[in-house]
Order: structure tokens, then C-alpha cells, then sequence
């Protein structure tokens, strides 16, 4: 006998069967059981999450000899006629291949006519958003009001492309991509029954290369297979996938987290050397700053996939600021999607972690930063004239993070000598009349950026008793003044301010127009306004109003940043 693909040969044959699509399942079932079924349903997700084998035992369900039901038998001549694919009331069309209004007109024809087996002809049109406009238009009057014995099961995985009129027709599930763990779950599964030797290190590499899609990853397992032999071995799978050991990310990170290009450099060559695929490399990069993000954001959370690496993770997420943390994970996205704009992809690659070290924080372009020490006395010395390197470390995280109001501030000269017991000020902070510190400038001194920026940038300071600085915040913002924010804010002001402060968060309705966010916001708005003004007040504008009838999109203005 021929062998037989696993993603055909466990295709699953009846309701319980599927992995995941819980939702879809349990609306199919009761209205089965029922007999409450509509006339026409639309199942729509990506490739390889179960659309058309939900409408083949559904097909089945309807037609099973042994009667209706949710649970067809699968024995007798019409269940094994529909899992062989030669039902002959079961009708298969390809909308990619059969888009034109002639092969709708033979469709509705046909369906006026007796099932000549079952007791519904079933119409299982995949693909059904490839259909021409003219093809939509002959199905619609079919579709609403189609003989007692038609079902209509359309698939796709483009829904928005369906018209309105279609949509409005159907009973719509949206059939959801799979998590890792349910598809590594259906791999050891069918390996147990298969007798195939594996290691968990390799199922968890293929579920996630699979994308969310059971059928592909059931073709890389086959594939994984035939590589090794037989047997199924990470190493094997990783150099199928062009995928690298975690570890090895984690080094990129570590290497980043101390500033050392060196080593970084040597981490990307050893990546290098596996031939991987690169884009894969920034999406796992990209998928550890999440964790360590959560180990950072969310109080309690542990991360918990036993690849042995939690240890380094928690390490990690205490060395990184989590506004670095945000700018890494940007910068591996917009590296992945610029990819393919590279000379090479390893250049690219290379590039993505060149940026990284390159816009880290701190002075000296990518030395290491004390993040948790405690106030330590500077010395008093002359701001630093600003380079333009350190210009476009400033630019490029105004591109990375939500922008914000940038007011004047000495910057902050490095440490030479070891802390004294009583801490001084490392660099004067601008003051109110009142004496009071100026927000804005504390802001800046204090380097808040990403998510302590934010929490920062609309509160609005409204005195100080003692050490305690009372912020206001509107109620739609209160949210953001939770632990660990709240401490992580106290400790970079008291940095800046060279002494032990604490933050009194409270909630006030009028507190919006005095934030900084505020300000900004008017700032961008008077600036939005005036270059509106200007291209309206442009001579040549106005001329080509005046003998062309042109005009003006308000929206396709921007102002000139300098």
C-alpha cells in the first residue's frame, strides 16, 4: 500500500475528533440534535485550522444512514463514501477555479433537483471569496431561499472580500488559529500511535514553525520524519526549520543587557554559522522580550514553558529597563518586516542588533547604565555637549515610542566616584516660582520613557509635602499607577533629584489640560494648524486653485519636523 500523508491520514472524521474550534463544534452539535439548522453557514479562518473537514462531517452528520445526528457512525456506505471523497450528493467546488457566473448557473440548476442518495445535497464551495461579482449575483436568490433539501457550507479565508449580501445569508464561525500546545499535543498523539521515536524539544519547534495551522505542522512533522530518519531529534528539526536554540537568543539579549558589541557580534556570527532563518531569529527574539516584558509588567507571572531557560529570563528582566525592553521588541519586528530590504538577510539580521546596541540608552552610545543603584553624589561639571550620534539616539526613540514633550534639562554627567552616605542632587532640577520642581524637566532628568513615560506624561504635579510629590490623574488614567510602575517611577525621580521621594497618585476630573501629554497634544495641533495655513497661503496653491479647480486634503498635511 501507498503511504499515506498523516495530515490526510488523521484527518479527523467526526466532531470529536477536532482539536480545538470548541465554539464551532458545540453550535454544529445542538443544532443537529435539534433540528434547528440553517441553510447556508460560513466557516472562515486561515489555512489549515479545519474549515473543510467541519464541512465534511457535517455532510456526513446530515446523510448518516443510521440516521440525523452529531456523532455520524462512520461505517456506513455514505460515512465511507464522504471520508473517500465519491459522495455523490456531497458537491466540492473550487471558487479559485470555478469563479465565472456559468459554473454558479450549472450549481443552481443542479440544486433544484432530488439528492440521489442522501437526504441532503450538500454544496461545499471552498475558497468562495474568488468568486466573480456577476457569480455572487446569480448564487444570492439561490442562497436565501434554497430547496428544503440544499445545504450550502462556504469556506474561505479572506471574509472581507464576500459582499455584504452574502455575509448577511450565512450562519458565520470564525475557526480560530491553534495554539502550540494543542497542535505539540495532536503531534504526540499521532506519534504514539505511529510508533516514532521524538524529543519534546522537537515537537515544541515544530508547533510553533506550524503558525498556528494543524495541516501545516502535520507537514513538517512528515517532513521532520523523512530528515531524521525515522526518528525525531531537535537538532535535526532545527536545521530543517533553519531555527536556532534559544539559548542562543538569550546570549543576544545578555550581550545587549551589557553593552558589549563585541560579544554581541560573536553572538550573531555563531547564529550565522547554523545557516538559520533570520526572520525566524527576530520573531523568537521577538517572542522572549514578550516573556520577559510580563516578568517585568505583571506581578506574580512566572514564565512557565519548561524550556529550561526561566532562570536566564528572570535574570534578563531584571537587568533590562522595560522601556528597553519595548525598543528592542520594535526594533526586531520592524527588522523582520525590513528584511527582505536588506543586501542579505544575515545583514539585515546584523543590522537589527547593531540598532538595537546603537539606540540603548545611556551616554557613550551603548555603555552600560546602572539601572537600580542606589543615589549616588556627583560631581558638579559642565553639561556635555550634545553629538550628533546622540541626536539620532534621540530621533530614532521618538520613532520607536509615543512622542513626547522634551523641556530643557542639564543632562546627567557619569559617576566618578563612589556614593557618599548622604546623596546630593547628580545635576540641578529646573524649578517653579514656587519652588516646586518643574515636571516636565523631572521627566526629562529622570529619563522616563515607555511605560513609566506614559504613566509620567499625563499625570499633572500638584505640590510636595515633605519627600512625597501628589500627582493628579484624569480616571481614565488612574489605571496606570500600579506596582511595580509606581516603584520604578519613585526610584528614577529620586535619581534625579538626588534624594528618597515617593509618589501620591490621586484622581482628579480637571487634571488633563495641566499633563504634559496635554500640552503636546496642543502643541501638535497649533503646529497641524499652522502648516495647513501655510500650504493654503502657498502662491502656487493658489494658483492651481484658481485655474485648475484644485484643492486642498486637510489630512495629507504634515508638519515639517526639524
Amino acid at each position: 500500500m501507498s503511504y499515506q500523508v498523516l495530515a490526510r491520514k488523521w484527518r479527523p472524521r467526526k466532531f470529536a475528533e477536532l482539536v480545538g474550534q470548541e465554539h464551532v463544534v458545540r453550535a454544529l452539535t445542538n443544532a443537529l440534535d435539534t433540528g434547528r439548522m440553517h441553510h447556508a453557514y460560513l466557516f472562515t479562518g486561515t489555512r489549515g485550522v479545519g474549515k473543510t473537514t467541519i464541512a465534511r462531517i457535517f455532510a456526513k452528520s446530515l446523510n448518516c444512514e443510521r440516521g440525523e445526528s452529531a456523532d455520524p457512525c462512520g461505517e456506513c456506505a455514505v460515512c465511507t463514501a464522504v471520508d473517500a471523497g465519491r459522495f455523490v450528493d456531497l458537491l466540492e467546488i473550487d471558487a479559485a477555479s470555478n469563479t465565472g457566473v456559468d459554473d454558479v448557473r450549472e450549481v443552481i440548476e443542479n440544486a433544484q433537483y432530488a439528492p440521489a442518495r442522501g437526504r441532503f445535497k450538500v454544496y461545499l464551495v471552498d475558497e468562495v471569496h474568488m468568486l466573480s461579482k456577476p457569480a455572487f449575483n446569480a448564487l444570492l436568490k439561490t442562497l436565501e431561499e434554497p430547496p428544503p433539501h440544499v445545504k450550502f457550507l462556504l469556506a474561505t479565508t479572506d471574509p472581507q472580500k464576500l459582499p455584504v449580501t452574502v455575509l448577511s445569508r450565512c450562519l458565520k464561525f470564525n475557526l480560530k488559529r491553534l495554539l502550540p500546545e494543542q497542535i505539540s499535543g495532536q503531534m504526540r498523539h499521532i506519534l504514539a500511535a505511529e510508533n516514532i521515536p521524538y524529543e519534546d524539544a522537537a515537537i515544541a519547534e515544530l508547533a510553533r514553525g506550524a503558525d498556528g495551522s494543524l495541516r501545516d505542522g502535520l507537514s513538517l512533522l512528515d517532513q521532520a520524519i523523512a530528515y531524521g530518519g525515522g526518528t525525531l531529534r531537535v537538532d535535526d528539526v532545527r536545521a530543517m526549520l533553519g531555527s536556532v536554540a534559544r539559548g542562543q537568543v538569550l546570549g543576544l539579549l545578555q550581550a545587549l543587557a551589557g553593552g558589549n558589541g563585541e560579544a554581541l557580534l560573536a553572538e550573531c556570527a555563531r547564529i550565522a554559522s547554523f545557516s538559520p532563518d533570520f526572520g525566524g531569529v527576530l520573531d523568537d527574539l521577538a517572542s522572549v522580550l514578550h516573556r520577559i516584558q510580563l516578568v517585568q509588567l505583571v506581578p506574580g507571572y512566572r514564565p512557565d514553558e519548561g524550556g529550561g531557560d526561566d532562570d536566564a529570563l528572570v535574570a534578563l528582566a531584571q537587568q533590562l529597563a522595560p522601556e528597553d525592553v519595548q525598543l528592542y521588541y520594535q526594533i526586531a519586528t520592524t527588522g523582520r518586516r525590513d528584511l527582505s530590504l536588506a543586501p542579505d538577510a544575515r545583514t539585515g539580521f546584523e543590522m537589527a542588533m547593531l540598532r538595537m546596541l546603537a539606540f540603548r540608552p545611556g551616554e557613550g552610545g551603548g555603555a552600560p547604565v546602572e539601572r537600580a543603584a542606589p543615589p549616588a553624589a556627583r560631581p558638579s561639571a559642565p553639561p556635555p555637549r550634545t553629538t550628533p550620534a546622540a541626536n539620532e539616539r534621540m530621533h530614532m526613540a521618538s520613532v520607536a515610542e509615543p512622542p513626547a514633550p522634551r523641556a530643557a534639562a542639564t543632562p546627567v554627567p557619569a559617576p566618578a566616584a563612589p556614593a557618599p552616605a548622604s546623596p546630593t542632587p547628580r545635576a540641578p532640577v529646573a524649578v517653579d516660582a514656587r519652588g516646586l520642581p518643574h515636571w516636565d524637566s523631572l521627566i526629562e532628568q529622570a529619563n522616563l520613557r515607555g511605560p513609566l513615560g506614559q504613566l509620567a506624561q499625563n499625570a499633572a504635579l500638584r505640590g510636595r509635602d515633605g519627600h512625597t510629590l501628589l500627582l493628579a490623574l484624569q480616571p481614565a488614567h488612574m489605571h496606570l499607577a500600579v506596582e511595580p510602575m509606581v516603584s520604578q517611577m519613585e526610584e528614577r525621580i529620586g535619581q534625579a533629584m538626588g534624594e528618597r521621594v515617593r509618589l501620591r497618585f490621586v484622581e482628579e476630573h480637571g487634571a488633563a489640560a495641566e499633563t504634559p501629554a496635554a500640552r503636546a497634544a496642543n502643541a501638535r495641533e497649533a503646529a497641524q494648524a499652522a502648516a495647513e495655513q501655510a500650504i493654503e497661503d502657498d502662491p502656487l496653491v493658489q494658483s492651481l486653485k484658481r485655474e485648475f479647480g484644485a484643492r486642498v486634503v486637510p489630512q495629507s498635511i504634515k508638519p515639517y519636523e526639524n
